[in-house]
């Protein structure tokens, strides 16, 4: 149960906004009641307009890798605030950050930014098919790439048909442009090209999908989509969205030691402020305008704010500077968490799946290995909601969603986790 301040909050909201929030999972559909609105956070807790606290585990869904405020970017913000707000020209930061990219992440010798990463994800597929001039792509069920038309589509009756529209005002035209497979089906995907590889422009994935909990490729699956696609003559996108810059320097990629064609970027290098880029090989890149046909633009692209901000937080995350490694911190704390949460239920004995990596986890209540979004689905929904209810009231905020995935932060701490934990076995065990 929400505060009355926040109750009040909502149904005002509920008059001027569409339901209430703007962005659906924030209205709390998939856990029932109503959301708490934040007065106020600072490292790993925030707090709501009720004066309750809590420690966080979503982090504005990922960007706030150093934890809530962190020193290090408000007092950037307030430096670079003081010589303007936005140009609309120009600026050395977005300068820095394109080649910050480009040292980091092997795979991108030319970057564009843009504002969100749904601007980046739409941008790159329409580069994608404009340089292989092809007009078909590929999507795997249960990766999410932002809202764009082409990528809001369900999947067809079976592997070879075309997509349906997953949202209203979403043309039929544009869904049957976009084929949606099963992620992790190899035969699927390559009976798909098989049959149509030489429609295909490109092939989007999130590279460990993180829209439907936390899901982990078969080993050789990623494989399989940098060679089919080459085969082919499609590209391949990576949409690193949540994972670039969180997993480490070189995202998923430089964890599997891949190499997409273009990669979608956003959420961490904007320190969270609102943020996207897409990068990728230079004669692909080469195709965007002024200098190619491929048009893509934006007022705020290259924001000063957000990118000075970004910056700091990836230079802290770098460990330069005598400062320590960030990952190495994130996966010390991963790795507590994981291994004391696998306590409190194998002694709950609660049936349960923990996927984690790095500082991104997902606990699922089932014991059905995790393949794809089938696999989520099944999971037991009503036990979430129940879990989810009982740590809020405890001052433990999760996603408010069972499809969504939990960050740990530089600010969390084993204390933070340890009490976390005690909270979850306490929860559970009124169940």
């Amino acid at each position: 149960m929400t505060g009355p301040l926040s109750q009040k909050l909502f149904a005002a909201a509920k008059e001027v906004i569409p339901g209430g929030v703007n962005s659906p999972v924030r209205a709390f559909r998939n856990v029932g009641g109503e959301p708490f609105f934040v007065r106020r956070a600072k490292g790993s807790r925030i707090e709501d307009v009720d004066g309750k606290t809590y420690i966080d585990y979503i982090g504005s869904w990922g960007p706030n890798i150093l934890g809530h405020a962190p020193t290090v970017i408000t007092s950037t913000i307030h430096e670079v605030a003081k010589d303007g707000i936005s140009f609309g020209i120009p600026n050395p930061y977005e300068v820095k950050m394109a080649q910050t990219i480009r040292d980091w992440v092997p795979s991108v010798e030319k970057v564009r930014m843009t504002s969100s990463g749904t601007e980046a994800t739409m941008s790159a597929i329409r580069l994608a098919r404009g340089f292989t001039k092809r007009d078909h792509i590929v999507k795997f069920n249960g990766c999410y790439h932002g809202h764009s038309d082409s990528l809001l589509v369900a999947a067809g009756s079976g592997a070879l048909t075309h997509g349906e529209p997953d949202s209203a005002g979403v043309p039929k035209a544009f869904a049957e442009k976009t084929i949606v497979l099963s992620y992790n089906d190899p035969a699927a995907l390559e009976a798909l090209f098989a049959a149509r590889g030489e429609e295909i422009a490109a092939i989007i994935v999130e590279s460990y999908p993180a829209n439907a909990g936390l899901v982990f490729p078969k080993p050789g699956y990623l494989d399989l989509l940098v060679s089919i696609t080459k085969k082919h003559g499609a590209l391949l996108i990576f949409d690193e969205v949540m994972t670039g810059f969180r997993l480490g320097k070189a995202g998923v990629q430089g964890i599997e030691n891949l190499t997409p064609d273009l990669s979608c970027f956003g959420k961490v290098i904007g320190g969270g402020l609102p943020v996207g880029a897409f990068g990728g090989r230079a004669d692909v890149m080469d195709m965007v305008a002024p200098i190619g046909p491929v048009y893509q633009a934006g007022t705020l692209s290259g924001n000063p704010l957000a990118r000075a901000a970004g910056l700091a937080q990836l230079k802290q995350l770098a460990g330069t500077d005598g400062m320590p490694n960030g990952y190495d911190r994130l996966e010390q704390l991963g790795a507590h968490f994981e291994a004391g949460l696998h306590t409190v239920m194998r002694a709950k004995g609660i049936p349960y799946r923990f996927n984690r990596t790095g500082s991104m986890f997902c606990l699922y209540f089932t014991d059905r290995e995790i393949v794809n979004v089938d696999d989520v689905m099944k999971q037991d929904l009503e036990l979430f909601k129940k879990f989810f209810w009982g740590c809020l009231d405890k001052g433990i905020y999760i996603a408010p969603s069972p499809y969504e995935t939990g960050f740990l932060s530089l600010a969390h701490t084993e204390a933070d986790l340890d009490d976390t934990l005690s909270v979850f076995g306490e929860v559970l065990q009124k169940i």
